[in-house]
C-alpha cells in the first residue's frame, strides 16, 4: 500500500490523521510543529511523540518532501530550482537575494492554461495543478529556507486557477502552527480571474498583483485571451469597491512592449483607469522567449514612460531584471526539461 503524504496538510486534516490512529489530540500540534517550525522528515526524529505514534505513522505516512533536482546560478545570486512533482513534471521556483531582503518566487502549476503570448510557461500548455504539499515544497526544501524573508508567487501558473490548493497552502504558510510567515511579505500575482480574485481579498491579507500589460481591452486579448472571460472594466471594477487598508499593497505589472504598450495614449488610459485607487505599477523589461515576435522596449521608453506616469500622480517604479544569464523568466528552464524527457 502507497503510503500518504503529510506535507500540505493543514492542522485540520492533521487532526483527521492523528484521530484515525487512535492518538491523542495533542499529537496533530506536535505533528505540525515538527513539520512546518522544524521541518523534520524523520518520524523516529520527532522525539516527543511516542513510540506507539511513530510506529503507527511510519506504517501509513510519510512526511514526503521532495528535494530539487536540479540548479542553474546566476552571476547576481540568483538561483532557480527545479523541482519534479508527483506527476512526472516539473516546476521552478527563482529565489533572489537582495541587499534588504531575500524573495522566493514560486509555481502553483506545472504548465497554464491562461495561454498568455509573452510566456513561455503558458507556451507549455496546461499538465497539472500543484497540491498543497507541492507548492509548500518549494520553500520547504529550499537549501536557503532560512534566509527567505518573502515570497512571491509569480512562478509557473496562475495561482487563482488551483484556488482550493493555493489558499491551503497559503494557510499553512501564515498560520501561527504553521510556517508563520506575515501575510505582508507575501505577494500573489495574478491575471485577474475575478471570483477567485474576490474570495482572494476577502480570506487573505496578502498583497496582490495584476498583469495588466496594457490599459486597452482590444491590445489585451491580442496579449492575454482570459481577457475574453475578465474584462479590464471588471477588475478595476472589483478593485475599487475595497477599501484596503494601507499596509495591503495592490500593483499591477505591466512589461513593457516596443511599440504596443509603451506609448502616451497608454499613459492616459492608465491614469484614467487608475483614478481613485491606490495602487502602483511595476514596469518590468521583456526579454524575449522563443516562439513570440514581441520586443521589449528599451531603457529610454521605459524611463520617459514611468516618468510620465508618476508626474499624473499615478505611482510607478521599474523592476530590476535578475538572473538574465540563466534564463530565469518563468518556464524557460522546466520546458528543456521536458523536451529532455520526451527526446
Amino acid at each position: 500500500m502507497e503510503k500518504k503524504t503529510l506535507l500540505g496538510k493543514t492542522k485540520a486534516e492533521l487532526q483527521e490523521v492523528t484521530d484515525g490512529l487512535g492518538l491523542p489530540r495533542f499529537t496533530a500540534s506536535q505533528l505540525s510543529d515538527w513539520i512546518y517550525k522544524k521541518f523534520v522528515s524523520d518520524f523516529s526524529e520527532m522525539t516527543n511523540l511516542s513510540k506507539k505514534a511513530r510506529e503507527l505513522l511510519l506504517e501509513k505516512y510519510v512526511v514526503g518532501g521532495i528535494d530539487h533536482s536540479g540548479v542553474q546560478e546566476s552571476k547576481d545570486g540568483t538561483k532557480k530550482y527545479l523541482f519534479p512533482t508527483g506527476g512526472q513534471n516539473f516546476i521552478e521556483a527563482a529565489y533572489i537575494p537582495e541587499e534588504k531582503r531575500n524573495t522566493l518566487c514560486i509555481s502553483t502549476q506545472a504548465g497554464c492554461k491562461m495561454g498568455c503570448i509573452f510566456c513561455m510557461t503558458g507556451k507549455q500548455g496546461f499538465q497539472a495543478n500543484l497540491s498543497p504539499g507541492e507548492i509548500i515544497n518549494q520553500l520547504w526544501n529550499l537549501p536557503e529556507r532560512d534566509r527567505v524573508s518573502n515570497l512571491v508567487f509569480m512562478g509557473m501558473g496562475e495561482p487563482f486557477d488551483n484556488m482550493d490548493n493555493f489558499m491551503k497552502s497559503l494557510e499553512i504558510i501564515t498560520a501561527p502552527w504553521g510556517m508563520e510567515m506575515s501575510p505582508k511579505r507575501i505577494t500573489v500575482s495574478t491575471i485577474g480571474i475575478i471570483p477567485a480574485m474576490s474570495r482572494f481579498i476577502d480570506e487573505s491579507d496578502c498583497h496582490l498583483a495584476i498583469s495588466l500589460h496594457t490599459p486597452f481591452e482590444d491590445e489585451r486579448k491580442e496579449l492575454m485571451p482570459m481577457e475574453n472571460a475578465y474584462p479590464l472594466d471588471e477588475i478595476f471594477s472589483l478593485l475599487k469597491s475595497y477599501d484596503f487598508p494601507r499596509q495591503r499593497k495592490i500593483s499591477f505589472e505591466y512589461i513593457m512592449f516596443k511599440g504596443f504598450n509603451d506609448t502616451r495614449r497608454h499613459v492616459n488610459e492608465l491614469v484614467r483607469l487608475m483614478h481613485g485607487l491606490k495602487a502602483k505599477i511595476n514596469l518590468i523589461r521583456f526579454h524575449p522567449v522563443p516562439g513570440t515576435t514581441l520586443e521589449g522596449s528599451g531603457d529610454k521608453a521605459i524611463h520617459e514612460f514611468k516618468d510620465a506616469l508618476n508626474a499624473k500622480d499615478v505611482t510607478c517604479t521599474i523592476r530590476a531584471s535578475r538572473g538574465l544569464d540563466i534564463a530565469a523568466a518563468c518556464g524557460l528552464l522546466s520546458t528543456k526539461e521536458l523536451l529532455k524527457k520526451e527526446g
